[in-house]
């Protein structure tokens, strides 16, 4: 049967959407595994190019590879820092930009370059798409968590290289997100974290558009 979407379902997406935070202040509060595996299971009915499911996730909770994640972060922070227009460097400093060490739940996804799953459909082209295929279950992740009161923080702020060695990860997976996830400790708000300190504003809808 073909399921119905009412009003009242759509505006809650809508409002679920709106709802959608980059967390990086967490409580300490574990994140219950059956919680955490609905919402990876859901995440692995994302879209894929191909059907190739192309994602692979590896929770990591070892202190000595959690030390090298973090260590990697300081390294990139600082070098974005000093890379930081002038007029930019004081703001920058102020920001906190990831939850490494709050967090209850940290997560590194992947994208397995060499599946065969698929058989290569869509991606011959255009084999950048496997990695796009990720970011969809990203995407379905992040808002599947937010739906049970759970925050998400992606943290780009690092060398993928290095978080590769770290997780121990084959070759031929490329390094996509990493991913703290939590109970976010500050009060929650519609608006998102950059635009309320002051770094960025919402591009006004008219100018990401267009009808050719």
């Amino acid at each position: 049967m073909t399921p119905f979407f009412d009003i009242a379902f759509r505006d809650t997406l809508t409002r679920l959407i709106h709802w959608r935070r980059d967390v990086r202040a967490f409580r300490k509060d574990p994140v219950p595994d059956d919680i955490l595996r609905r919402c990876l299971e859901l995440a692995h009915h994302a879209p894929s190019v191909g059907y190739s499911q192309p994602w692979r996730f590896i929770r990591v909770q070892d202190p000595e590879r959690m030390e090298r994640v973090i260590a990697s972060f300081e390294r990139a922070n600082a070098e974005a820092l000093a890379m930081t227009a002038d007029e930019d460097k004081g703001l920058y400093a102020r920001l906190k930009l990831e939850g490494l060490q709050d967090a209850p739940v940290q997560l590194a996804v992947f994208c397995d370059e060499k599946t065969r799953k698929g058989r290569g459909l869509g991606a011959l082209t255009m084999p950048e798409t496997r990695a796009y295929s990720v970011v969809c279950a990203i995407h379905t992740l992040w808002l599947t968590l937010r739906s049970h009161g759970l925050g998400m923080g992606w943290v780009s702020i690092l060398e993928p290289e290095e978080v590769a060695k770290a997780c121990d990860a084959p070759d031929n997976w490329r390094f996509i997100a990493w991913l703290c996830i939590g109970w976010p400790e500050k009060e929650e708000s519609p608006v998102p974290e950059l635009e309320k300190a002051g770094w960025e504003s919402r591009l006004p809808f008219d100018e990401v558009w267009k009808t050719l």
